[in-house]
C-alpha cells in the first residue's frame, strides 16, 4: 500500500478573495497556494464555516491549510454569510441559502488559474454537515468530499433532539453560543470603512435560532431539508466518513456507509476512540497521522493517482478495551479493526433477553413486570452529549444512575465479547402517564463493581411510532417498542458483566416529561436485548498502521484556557446542580488580534418536580486590537411549564465601553409531545 512522506514538495502562498454571488452578497476566503499553482494548476479544497477566519478558527486553519498547500492543493476557508467578514446574515444552520452559497463558491473556485477544475469539500461539524448537504445537489466541479463529526439525519444527531426527547443543556448552549458569535463585527482591516455599516445590518438581522428549533419538535420537512438520509442516492460523489467513539455524531458513520453503498456511491469510514475533533489533535488518543491518510483520499480522486486507498476495507474502527471510568481520559486503550462491507455479513446478533431476576440471559424465565420511577438524579454523571475532550466531559462512573435505575447483568463472563455496531432493545412496558421518556445505559461492569458506560439510547414515547408522530400513551396500557442504542465498538473481558439499565428520567441529558413517570417493563420473553458481536478477524492484523500525526507549523499565538465542572446535591432543598465554566483567550503575534470567550452553564431540578428543570446559559464573545474593542454578552435560559417551553434571551453589544445594540425577549412554545 502505498504511504504518504510528510516533506513539503511544493512551497506556500496566501491570499484573502473576495467572492461575489450573483444576488451581489460577498464572501470573504483564505486561499493558501502552491506559489507555482498559476503555471501549474491544482485542486482545490474548500473548508466553508460561520466561525470568522480571521480569529475563531485562525490557529486550526494555520494547522490544515498550509500543509494541503505544501501538497499540491489550493486550500480554502470561507467565511460563510452572515458570518466573519462576509456579507449578508446567518438566519439558521443549514438552510437551502447556505448550500446554494457554496454550489457557486465551488464553481468560483473551478474557474481560478490556479485551479485544475476539480474541487474537493471537507470539514468537522458545521463544515462536516454541509459538506454532505452540498454533494447532495451535485455541483459538477465537487469530485469528492471528507465529513468528520457530521450527520445524515438533522433531528436524530444534532444538538436538538435525540430520540424524539429535547437535548437537555445542548439544546440551548449552542445557539447561545451562536448568538453571541453572530453579533461580533466583521474586521475593519479587511472589510473597510463599511464595517459598521455590514455590523448593524448583522445586529438587526440575524436571530435567535433556538426560537426557531423548539417550534419543531416533530421530525418535519424542517429537519429533512439538509438530512441526506432522505436521499442517499442524491449524493454522487465519494464521500469519507469520519468520527469517533466519544463524539455524538458516531451513529451517522454506518448509516451512511450503508446508504452510500447501496447506492452505489464510493465511500469509506473511520472511527477512532475520539471525541468531537480532528484525528491528529482529538483526544482520547490514539491520534493518527490524519492529514496524510486525508491526502491519500484527494490525490485518488482529485488527481487520479494509485495512492490504494479504495483497495482498503470500507470501514476502519478502533476496537476499545475496557478502562476505569473516569470523567476525563487521554488515552483509550484498544486496536484497529476492519470491515469489508457494512452492514457487516461478519457480526452476529446476540439475543438476551431481560429477565424478572434482574439478569440478562438466554433464557427468558417466567414473565413479570418490574417497575422504575422517574428520579431528578438520574442522567448527573452521563457526562456531556458531545465532548471535546475537555476535563470532565465524559461519563464518570455509572454506579451512582444504576442505582436509579431499573438494572439487568449478565453472569460474569466466560469469555471475550467484543461488539461492533448499535445494539437494538425491544422492551413491553406500560406508564402512568401520558407522556413518558425511556433512558436506557449499556455498561461494562468490572469486577469491583465499577460501571463503565458503554453506549445509551433514548426514547420519547410519544414517538414510538415515528418521530414525525406524536401519540400519547394512554396509562396503563401495554405497548411494544424497539429502538437502537448508540453504536459501539468495545471488548467486554472475562469476567466482567454487561449490564442494561432502565429509567424515565435522564436529566440534563433529556428534557423531563411533564410529569413523574412509573415505568413498568415486562421482563421475561418479550423483552430484550440484541448485541452485534464481532468475532476477530485476520483482516485486523493485516492492516498497516497509520502515519505519525503531523500538520504545518502552529500559528505564533499566546493561549489560555480554563474549564471546570460541578455537580452539587443540595440535601436540604433537594436541588440538583450542575455547574460547567469556560474560558478561552487567544492573542495573534503577528496581527497583535486578541480574541476569547469565556462562559458558564448552570443546570438545576428539584427532586420529585420535573418542572423545576431550569438552565442558564451565558457568554461573553470579545475581539480587541489596540484601540479597537468589541464584545457580546448573551444571557439565556429555558425552562417549561406543563404546556409550554420557556426561552429568555437577552444580548448586549459593545463598541468599547458603549452598548450599541441590547435584545430582550421572552417567547413562550407549545410542548407538542415533549
Amino acid at each position: 500500500m502505498a504511504r504518504v512522506r510528510s516533506e513539503f514538495p511544493r512551497t506556500a502562498e496566501v491570499l484573502d478573495e473576495w467572492i461575489e454571488l450573483s444576488d451581489g452578497c460577498r464572501l470573504f476566503a483564505r486561499v493558501v497556494l502552491p506559489v507555482d499553482a498559476v503555471s501549474d494548476p491544482v485542486p482545490a479544497l474548500l473548508e466553508y464555516l460561520p466561525y470568522r477566519l480571521c480569529d475563531g478558527t485562525a490557529q486550526r486553519d494555520a494547522l490544515h491549510h498550509p500543509w494541503y498547500a505544501g501538497h499540491g492543493y489550493a486550500s480554502v476557508r470561507v467565511d460563510m454569510r452572515g458570518s466573519g467578514n462576509s456579507g449578508g446574515l446567518l438566519l439558521d444552520e443549514y438552510l437551502p441559502q447556505e448550500q446554494l452559497d457554496a454550489v457557486e463558491v465551488i464553481a468560483w473556485l473551478a474557474r481560478q488559474p490556479w485551479c485544475s477544475g476539480a474541487v474537493g469539500m471537507f470539514g468537522i461539524s458545521w463544515g462536516g454537515f454541509n459538506g454532505l448537504q452540498v454533494a447532495a445537489r451535485r455541483p459538477p466541479a465537487l469530485r469528492a468530499v471528507i465529513s468528520l463529526c457530521s450527520t445524515d439525519d438533522r433531528y436524530a444527531d444534532d444538538v436538538h433532539y435525540i430520540g424524539g426527547c429535547v437535548l437537555g443543556a445542548e439544546v440551548l448552549s449552542w445557539p447561545s453560543f451562536m448568538l453571541g458569535l453572530n453579533a461580533l463585527p466583521p474586521d475593519p482591516e479587511h472589510v473597510g470603512e463599511g464595517w459598521r455599516e455590514l455590523w448593524h445590518e448583522r445586529l438587526e438581522g440575524t436571530p435567535p435560532f433556538l426560537e426557531t428549533w423548539l417550534t419543531h419538535q416533530r421530525r418535519d420537512e424542517f429537519w429533512k431539508q439538509g438530512s441526506i438520509c432522505e436521499d442517499f442516492a442524491a449524493v454522487a460523489c465519494p464521500v469519507y466518513m469520519v468520527g469517533g467513539w466519544a463524539d455524538g455524531y458516531t451513529n451517522a458513520i454506518s448509516r451512511v456507509l450503508e446508504g452510500l453503498s447501496a447506492a452505489g456511491t464510493p465511500c469509506k469510514g473511520l472511527i477512532g476512540p475520539w471525541a468531537h475533533g480532528y484525528p491528529e489533535v482529538a483526544s482520547p488518543g490514539p491520534q493518527i497521522g490524519f492529514l496524510q491518510e486525508s491526502l491519500r483520499w484527494w490525490d485518488f480522486w482529485l488527481k487520479g493517482a494509485a495512492t490504494g486507498i479504495m483497495d482498503e476495507p470500507l470501514l476502519r474502527a478502533w476496537m476499545q478495551e475496557h478502562i476505569a471510568p473516569a470523567a476525563s481520559y487521554s488515552f483509550r486503550p484498544g486496536r484497529w479493526i476492519a470491515e469489508e462491507a457494512w452492514p457487516s455479513p461478519r457480526i452476529l446478533s446476540r439475543h438476551l433477553c431481560l429477565t424478572a431476576a434482574g439478569t440478562l440471559a438466554a433464557n427468558p424465565g417466567p414473565a413479570a413486570w418490574l417497575e422504575s420511577r422517574g428520579h431528578e438524579g438520574a442522567g448527573a454523571d452521563g457526562g456531556a452529549w458531545c465532548p471535546y475532550g475537555a476535563p470532565a466531559d465524559y461519563p464518570s462512573d455509572q454506579r451512582g444512575e444504576d442505582a436509579f435505575a431499573l438494572c439487568f447483568s449478565t453472569e460474569p463472563l466466560d469469555e471475550r465479547v467484543e461488539i461492533l455496531g448499535a445494539p437494538a432493545l425491544t422492551l413491553e412496558l406500560a406508564a402512568d402517564r401520558p407522556q413518558a421518556h425511556v433512558a436506557v445505559r449499556l455498561t461494562d461492569v468490572a469486577p469491583d463493581g465499577s460501571s463503565l458506560l458503554i453506549a445509551r439510547g433514548l426514547l420519547n414515547l410519544s414517538h414510538r411510532h415515528g418521530h414525525e408522530t406524536v401519540v400519547p400513551l394512554v396509562p396503563g396500557e401495554r405497548v411494544r417498542v424497539r429502538f437502537l442504542l448508540d453504536a459501539a465498538g468495545h471488548a467486554f473481558k472475562p469476567g466482567h458483566r454487561i449490564r442494561l439499565a432502565l429509567s424515565p428520567t435522564y436529566w440534563p441529558f433529556a428534557w423531563p416529561s411533564p410529569e413523574i413517570v412509573t415505568l413498568s417493563v415486562s421482563a421475561g420473553p418479550s423483552s430484550s436485548l440484541d448485541l452485534p458481536v464481532r468475532a476477530p478477524s485476520e483482516l485486523d492484523e493485516r492492516l498497516a498502521p497509520f502515519d505519525d500525526p503531523e500538520h504545518a507549523a502552529p500559528l505564533a499565538a499566546d493561549d489560555e484556557s480554563f474549564r471546570s465542572r460541578r455537580l452539587v446535591r443540595d440535601l436540604t432543598t433537594r436541588t440538583w446542580r450542575s455547574e460547567l465554566e469556560t474560558a478561552d483567550r487567544t492573542t495573534l503575534h503577528d496581527s497583535g488580534l486578541a480574541f476569547g470567550e469565556r462562559g458558564s452553564e448552570i443546570s438545576t431540578i428539584v427532586e420529585g418536580d420535573p418542572l423545576s428543570a431550569r438552565i442558564d446559559r451565558t457568554y461573553r464573545h470579545e475581539i480587541e486590537r489596540g484601540a479597537w474593542r468589541v464584545a457580546s454578552e448573551t444571557r439565556t435560559s429555558l425552562s417549561a411549564t406543563a404546556t409550554e417551553f420557556v426561552v429568555a434571551t437577552e444580548l448586549e453589544v459593545f463598541e468599547g465601553d458603549q452598548c450599541v445594540h441590547r435584545l430582550v425577549r421572552s417567547v413562550s412554545i407549545p410542548r407538542d409531545g415533549t
